[in-house]
C-alpha cells in the first residue's frame, strides 16, 4: 500500500474482510456504520474513500455491495474444490451427492487453511436475495458445526436447501433471506451439510 492506514482505518478494513470471509460478499456502508456504531454514513464513506485511494480496497462500479478487498500480494493454494451440483435457494428439494465437477479456488481468497475440506454448490432461486446470494451463484462451504446466523446448506427431513441457520428457545430452524418464503422447521430432521464461507459470481446477475 502507499500509504500506512490510521488505527480506524484498519479495523474498517478488518471488518469489511471478516465480512466478505463470512458472507462472500462486502458489508453495505449501513452495516459498517452499524457495527462501529456511528449516528452517520458519511464518516464511514470517509473511511472507506481512503482505503480504496489506498488500494487497500477495490470497488465494483454500479454495485451496492461492490467493495473487495484487494489481492493480497502473497497467493495461498490453489485447491480443487469439488461442485456438487445446485442447491435450491427457494424451497427444499431432494439432495444430489455425485460432484458434477471441480473448482480451482485461492484458500487464501477464502479466508481459510489451504487443507481445509470445504465443497461447493451452484445456486438455484431467489430465497436468499437479501444476503446478496442469487440465482447462478456458486458457494462455498465447509462441514463444520453451524453458529447461529449462519448460512448453511442443509438437509432439512431427506431434502436439501440453502438457508441461514438459526435457534428458537434452543430448537434449530432454517430461515429464507426472503420475506415471500416461509421458516423451516424440521419435522423430524436437520441435518447440516455445511457452512458458507464464500461466494463466487461469474455472471452479471
Amino acid at each position: 500500500m502507499s500509504e500506512p492506514l490510521t488505527d480506524r482505518q484498519q479495523q474498517v478494513l478488518d471488518f469489511i474482510n471478516a465480512h466478505h470471509r463470512q458472507h462472500g460478499v462486502a458489508p453495505s456502508l449501513r452495516e459498517i456504520q452499524a457495527h462501529f456504531g456511528l449516528a452517520s454514513p458519511f464518516g464511514i464513506k470517509r473511511h472507506v474513500d481512503a482505503l480504496t485511494e489506498k488500494g487497500a480496497l477495490r470497488r465494483l462500479d454500479g454495485k451496492a455491495r461492490g467493495l473487495l478487498p484487494s489481492s493480497h500480494p502473497r497467493r495461498g493454494v490453489l485447491a480443487e474444490i469439488p461442485l456438487f451440483g445446485t442447491i435450491p435457494a427457494g424451497l427444499p428439494v431432494e439432495a444430489v451427492q455425485e460432484a458434477e465437477s471441480y473448482i480451482s479456488v485461492d484458500t487464501q481468497s477464502l479466508g481459510v487453511r489451504p487443507n481445509t475440506k470445504l465443497f461447493a454448490l451452484k445456486v438455484r432461486g431467489d430465497s436468499m436475495i437479501e444476503a446478496s446470494i442469487l440465482d447462478g451463484d456458486t458457494v462455498f462451504l465447509t462441514p463444520r458445526e453451524p453458529r447461529p446466523h449462519d448460512i448453511v446448506a442443509a438437509l432439512i427431513d431427506g431434502e436439501s436447501t440453502l438457508k441461514r441457520y438459526l435457534l428458537q428457545r434452543g430448537r434449530p430452524f432454517l430461515r429464507a433471506e426472503n420475506p415471500r418464503y416461509p421458516d423451516l422447521l424440521p419435522a423430524q430432521e436437520l441435518v447440516i451439510q455445511g457452512v458458507m464461507i464464500g461466494l463466487l459470481r461469474t455472471q452479471s446477475n
